[in-house]
């Protein structure tokens, strides 16, 4: 298992460049099964959890062309959908969330699909009756393999229907609208995600040839075609990446720019850290966010405690909620901190508290963080990654740290951020890959 030593204090300075957004991602090169024609992939990023599903699609018979390391050719003419059921497929998918999104591909195209129980990030519970519940309205008839333990799905036909989605899940919206597109009829999603993935996907179909209106809000309709075409679709900068960087700065009171940071895509993301007293420049498409001694949390207009928590685009994003609390350990002031959507996410806060953090982890799902105001500087320890984002919040504290630390289990890490050891060494930091 491999490890980060990392020998923080150091400020940082230079340009940074965020990667390709990796949810978008796995739900663009799902949608490729949708056609037999080619399509090509820009700005792919290279990293565990993306592999991983072009690994899955290579298998399932998709043909595909590396032409550089971020862009992919795909081609599905030869697809064997009767793998998704073999054992392989069950071990691999297992071990990534994202392989759920192929359900709503191939359910449209070859009426069957075949899904294991989701693997991934160990956050809480992430449930699949939003998908299932879809498909049989969408005309599927389901079943569960108890001794494989995967999801049956099959259909003579799909037909367009009314869907009222009981949550705005982004996956759940991606595979139901991905099967809506090959239906017969018209589809309504109603309560869908509106995250700018979902609006992503939604702009490659229509290049493909698929009839949908209501992009950006919450009610989609989509009018069912009998066959997509191929097309050329480039993937928008990773906007987690990009608040990861803007706390990484305030941390280690860096002057940092974040080159080419897709702005028109962040929603409410730098204004949920200009709540924390981090002050940013806007050029063009870049962030610089100047070196800063101290950055104080805003109150309410009454005086009480501010709270960020996650919701549902345009809310703020659940993924940045671990950035934020470590941000918030050196702030003046105090913030609480609201996680409403996983019940496993703030597991990671004890490691926090254990460098020297003021923290009251008041539940599951929320914690108050009281600021040090730089009085003194967390302190190195030994420490794993339980998740993605918690991951890269224990590597921007240690990057803020005196002294050593070691992050255990970085292959969590691995799996959403590309290269971030050999990245940020070029800003100068002190971190090695044991």
């Amino acid at each position: 298992m491999s490890s980060f030593e990392v020998r923080g204090g150091k400020k940082l300075t230079g340009e940074i460049t965020p990667q390709g957004a990796k949810n978008e991602a796995l739900q663009i090169i799902s949608a490729v099964l949708l056609t037999d024609e080619k399509i090509t992939v820009r700005n792919i990023p290279d990293i565990l959890d993306v592999n991983l599903q072009i690994e899955l699609l290579h298998e399932l018979g998709v043909k595909i062309e590396h032409t550089d390391r971020h862009t992919y050719i795909f081609q599905a003419n030869s697809v064997d959908p009767d793998y998704l059921q073999s054992k392989e497929y069950i071990k691999k998918s297992g071990r990534l969330r994202g392989s759920v999104m192929l359900a709503g591909p191939t359910l449209a195209r070859f009426k069957k699909a075949f899904i294991p129980r989701p693997g991934g990030d160990k956050i809480g519970r992430r449930r699949l009756d939003t998908h299932i519940i879809g498909f049989e309205k969408l005309g599927a008839k389901f079943s569960f393999n108890n001794q494989d333990e995967f999801f049956q799905l099959k259909a003579k036909s799909l037909k367009g229907t009314y869907l009222m989605l009981d949550e705005p899940s982004v996956t759940g919206t991606a595979n139901l609208l991905m099967a809506a597109v090959l239906a017969e009829g018209t589809t309504t999603i109603y309560n869908a995600a509106c995250e700018p993935y979902i609006q992503q996907l939604c702009k490659m179909l229509i290049n493909m040839g698929a009839k949908i209106t209501g992009i950006g809000s919450n009610m989609l309709f989509v009018e069912g075609v009998a066959i997509l075409k191929g097309t050329d679709h480039t993937i928008l900068p990773d906007m987690i990446e990009v608040g990861s960087f803007i706390g990484l700065a305030a941390m280690t009171q860096s002057a940092i720019t974040i080159k080419n940071a897709g702005l028109q895509h962040l929603g409410m993301i730098p204004n949920k850290f200009q709540q924390l007293g981090i002050k940013m420049n806007f050029i063009g498409d870049d962030i610089h966010i100047p070196e800063q001694d101290v950055y104080e949390i805003q109150t309410y207009l009454d005086g009480s405690v501010l709270t960020i928590y996650d919701h549902p685009w345009p809310g703020f994003t659940p993924d940045l909620l671990s950035i934020v609390l470590v941000v918030a350990t050196q702030a003046r002031g105090s913030l609480l901190i609201h996680q409403k959507m996983f019940e496993s996410r703030l597991f990671f806060v004890d490691k926090i508290i254990e460098m020297g953090a003021k923290i009251v982890l008041c539940d599951p799902h929320r914690a108050v963080v009281i600021g040090l105001e730089r009085e003194h500087a967390l302190r190195g320890i030994t420490m794993s990654s339980p998740d993605i984002r918690a991951g890269v919040a224990l590597l921007i504290a240690a990057l803020s740290a005196e002294g050593k630390s070691v992050i255990q289990n970085i292959e969590q890490i691995d799996r959403g951020y590309q290269d971030i050891d050999l990245r940020l060494r070029v800003l100068g930091a002190d971190i090695r890959r044991k």
